[in-house]
């Protein structure tokens, strides 16, 4: 079997990547900070932001591919730590690309909607980047870093993703089913868009891009949908008290990281090459199994 690197094992959608590789590469893992064990899954603790242990590591392993999913995607942690987030989110990500070009392999790397203003969804891989938050900024300087030093690497835009828990890491609805079980109340955007994936889904899509992409490709999910109707799809599915969840609006929350209002993708082209997500609602009905 070929050896397969991926970075950020404990990382909600490395873990779920590592799961899926599984039986079709020898798989290696990094972490940082985050100790974790998967079965199967040689587990590697690895500072990706020191380019003499990122060389190490390529020289140990000798990969046959590298897929990058290591990051600090909390727009909040970046807007407020931008250089600690730089060292991983762009540097450590051109010096992997770098590497990759190096021994001539396939490099996938995990890019984000967040890269779009928010101004004139739905947005295609020609469309023009204009971030608005430090995080979507510095996936950008990522994206073209990476392209620049090695134009074979695929850059994959995610979209916000969700799936069931990993033992290091949850997506945003476990604190949504949590909160709603509590009968508590949970705020949710009735003006915020997005096209969410399953973990599981995008793990796919990820899989395939190392055999069919150079460049840049989006890989979001099938609907455009609100917060608060995802909200509302989530009560039906794991069958939670609906009176919890209310409506209301991007400019009445306070955070660090200003969000864009609709990052909806338009994934036709990943569809095209067999990138194929179910309805939010199958996804949902395939984790409630699971819970």
């Amino acid at each position: 079997m070929k050896k397969l690197l991926i970075t950020g094992a404990s990382g909600f959608l490395g873990w779920h990547l590592c799961q899926l590789a599984k039986p079709e590469w020898e798989v290696y893992s990094t972490y940082n900070s985050h100790f974790i064990e998967i079965p199967g899954i040689k587990i590697l603790k690895v500072n990706l932001t020191d380019f003499q242990e990122l060389k190490q590591l390529f020289n140990d392993i000798n990969p046959a591919a590298v897929i990058h999913t290591a990051a600090h995607s909390q727009p909040n942690f970046c807007q407020i730590y931008p250089q600690e987030s730089h060292l991983i989110n762009v540097m450590a990500s051109c010096n992997i690309a770098g590497l990759c070009a190096d021994y001539s392999i396939p490099c996938v790397f995990t890019s984000t909607d967040q890269v779009f203003n928010g101004l004139t969804a739905p947005y295609h891989e020609a469309a023009p980047v204009c971030p608005i938050n430090i995080y979507g900024e510095q996936k950008v300087m990522a994206e073209m870093g990476m392209l620049e030093r090695y134009p074979m690497t695929a850059v994959c835009r995610m979209p916000l993703l969700f799936g069931s828990a990993t033992p290091t890491a949850q997506s945003f609805i476990q604190p949504f089913i949590q909160t709603l079980k509590e009968e508590k109340e949970l705020s949710l955007f009735i003006d915020e868009y997005r096209t969410p994936a399953s973990a599981i889904t995008a793990a796919k899509g990820l899989l395939l891009a190392l055999q069919k992409v150079n460049g840049i490709i989006h890989l979001g999910g099938k609907e455009r949908i609100s917060r608060y109707d995802f909200g509302q799809l989530l009560v039906e599915v794991f069958k939670l008290p609906p009176t919890g969840i209310k409506s209301c609006r991007q400019k009445d929350v306070k955070m660090s990281a200003p969000r864009p209002a609709d990052v909806s993708l338009d994934s036709s082209q990943a569809f095209a090459l067999g990138y194929q997500p179910l309805s939010i609602k199958e996804e949902l009905t395939i984790i409630a199994k699971y819970q």
